[in-house]
């Protein structure tokens, strides 16, 4: 038998050489076998587990090793407050995105009826997070797999959010002939042959979802194109992309005259998020 203890310690040492949080992953996936939160565990350190509940763990940390992230073994991961359903169909959140939400939500007024359109929502946390923030707006969430679309589709409801729509379109290809007040986007940016790919958790992610040709630039070139069309005057456009874009990226922006280009920094002091007004 083991207790929640010795079981925590003998997983987090299995899993020291493949992850720099590894107590942290043990303790979530024992959470998930035990249907938990993580202060039970330290209340109840000496407390047996059960020979079904040790096998399930074991087995967690067995995929763990191998480098399955914690979010798939779990089925969620937690964005602006909010859990989130992932699959291996959709991007793992990650922390840098929000970002983007912070900078939307001081574009859109919190009283006031816009539009707003979410372009490759994958599980859905920008479109649905500035649903909840912003309930006056009307939100449009596009990306171009079925699979990813209900994932998102899940997470709306789950979150009874009610003011968002969804279509399956590649980009802005198939959305209907509308003028939005923002465009907001984490489109893939990786180059193929970016050496990251090969590391952590993003060698289980949907490749379709983090890479792009011309040196990661395609999809954010398509975008900053196909929105000059799609923009209410005055309106804005917000693309997430790699911390060593920001140049070319600020080029594209300009090249196609959009106004007040700048580039955000995310918590890591890296530049994340470009900024363009359109104002022809």
């Amino acid at each position: 038998m083991h207790s929640i203890k010795s079981a925590l310690a003998e997983s987090a040492s299995t899993l020291a050489s493949i992850s720099e949080s590894a107590l942290l992953d043990a303790e979530i996936l024992l959470c998930q076998v035990l249907q938990k939160d993580r202060s039970h565990l330290r209340a109840w350190p000496d407390k047996q587990l059960e020979a079904t509940q040790l096998e399930q763990f074991k087995a967690l940390i067995e995929e763990r090793r191998k480098g399955m992230p914690v979010a798939y073994l779990t089925g969620y991961r937690e964005f602006w407050s909010r859990d989130f359903q992932v699959t291996p169909d959709v991007l793992i959140p990650r922390p840098d995105t929000e970002l983007l939400i912070e900078l939307s939500l001081q574009l859109i007024p919190s009283n006031q009826p816009v539009k707003l359109i979410d372009l490759g929502t994958g599980s859905g946390i920008i479109a649905i997070t500035l649903a909840a923030e912003r309930p006056h707006a009307q939100v449009i969430a596009t990306d171009f797999s079925p699979a990813a679309l209900e994932i998102a589709k899940r997470n709306a409801k789950h979150h009874h959010i009610t003011n968002i729509r969804f279509q399956q379109s590649d980009w802005l290809d198939n959305v209907p002939d509308a003028q939005f007040d923002l465009i907001v986007s984490n489109p893939p940016y990786i180059a193929e042959d970016d050496s990251h790919l090969q590391e952590g958790d993003v060698r289980f992610e949907p490749q379709t979802a983090l890479i792009a040709a011309q040196h990661g630039l395609q999809a954010i070139q398509t975008i900053v194109n196909s929105a000059c069309s799609r923009l209410k005057t005055h309106g804005h456009l917000l693309i997430e992309h790699g911390y060593n874009q920001q140049r070319l990226v600020q080029t594209i922006f300009q090249d196609l005259h959009y106004d007040k280009v700048h580039t955000y920094q995310d918590l890591s002091g890296q530049p994340r998020v470009t900024y363009g007004q359109w104002n022809s």
